[in-house]
């Protein structure tokens, strides 16, 4: 008897210890971390996405990235729609159109690119120093019924241009186009997007930077400090519901991701390059500067992307989806 009450106390005390053991273990094991299908374009609306990926790829973040890149927003627009993907670099004015194609199914939660729209002059010409000075050119570019040509026509009427009278302006299909007619002279004044500009300079002499149509934006948006917008970071909605922490999180990173490209230019040049975004990290590294990367959330993004989606919607309503979205679009954390 005596034997099996040592015996008994004996395997008491082992279960004392696994107990302990396990509840340690269950206390202190670390934190499995949360996963985040996350999609980007290539171009300046990925571009501040690279130091994420670089460091996702090496264990370093809090949490786990699917990191996508695609060359169209279009292929984006059914990876949302379908709950593919929970977060999405996009054009601000397809942040609209999905919120209400999918009726109120994401939100915005961040600016990622100001505007990367520049006016070029060829020829080693210096006649167009403000944008009053384009009355009576030819501009080529791209964008016919989409937002370059609502910025532009915006930017005209804004310094008392029409642009139906007081310009001539052609459209190409793609910027491509554009570029190869600069380049073979054939274009006086030309309006193109980065990382293309920096392209284009590259490769042909005499082509200089006439206008920053983000700072002509601004001009006539007045002192509001109202900036023009590119991209966007759009959130489904279930997604931010069910896992808030997870996205603010993403935010956070993120946001240390644009801040590392934007400060260390030679570094994030090489990466662009690595995740083939810009096929050449020397371009990239002349590219970034002009490609207008920023991170803005809260008050200020709500009134830069309100105000731009106005001036969308006042050209082209299908532009923005049909309407212009409520207050529940915005993220405001």
């Amino acid at each position: 008897m005596k034997k099996m009450r040592k015996m008994a106390a004996a395997l008491l005390c082992v279960a004392m210890v696994a107990g302990m053991v396990t509840g340690c273990g269950g206390e202190n094991a670390p934190k499995e971390k949360a996963n985040l299908n996350v999609v980007a374009l290539t171009g300046p609306t990925g571009m501040g996405m690279v130091k994420l990926m670089a460091d996702n790829e090496a264990g370093k973040t809090a949490v786990n990235y699917n990191v996508e890149l695609v060359g169209a927003a279009d292929e984006i627009t059914g990876k949302i729609v379908n709950g593919d993907v929970d977060i999405a670099a996009v054009p601000c004015n397809l942040a609209s159109v999905l919120y209400n194609k999918t009726e109120g199914k994401v939100k915005i939660a961040a600016v990622n690119t100001l505007g990367v729209l520049y006016m070029l002059e060829t020829g080693n010409g210096e006649s167009v120093q403000s944008v009053a000075d384009l009355a009576g050119k030819t501009i080529v570019t791209t964008g016919k019924g989409t937002t370059p040509e609502y910025i532009l026509n915006y930017i005209l009427k804004a310094n008392g241009l029409d642009p139906e009278t007081d310009v001539t302006i052609e459209y190409k299909a793609e910027a491509n186009e554009v570029a190869a007619l600069i380049q073979q002279g054939g274009a006086e004044i030309a309006m193109l997007p980065q990382p293309m500009v920096t392209t284009v300079m590259a490769k042909t002499e005499g082509v200089r930077v006439a206008l920053d149509m983000t700072e002509e934006w601004a001009k006539a948006q007045g002192e509001d400090g109202k900036q023009l917008v590119t991209g966007t970071i759009i959130v489904r909605s279930d997604v931010l519901e069910n896992n808030k922490e997870a996205v603010d999180t993403f935010l956070e990173e993120y946001k240390a991701s644009i801040d590392y490209i934007t400060e260390n230019v030679t570094e994030g040049a090489e990466l662009v390059a690595k995740y083939e975004i810009i096929p050449s990290a020397a371009i990239a590294e002349k590219a970034i500067p002009a490609c207008n990367m920023v991170f803005l959330s809260g008050d200020g993004m709500q009134q830069s992307v309100a105000a731009y989606l106005e001036v969308l919607a006042e050209a082209n309503p299908a532009a923005v989806g049909g309407t212009l979205p409520d207050e529940d679009f915005y993220y405001l954390p």
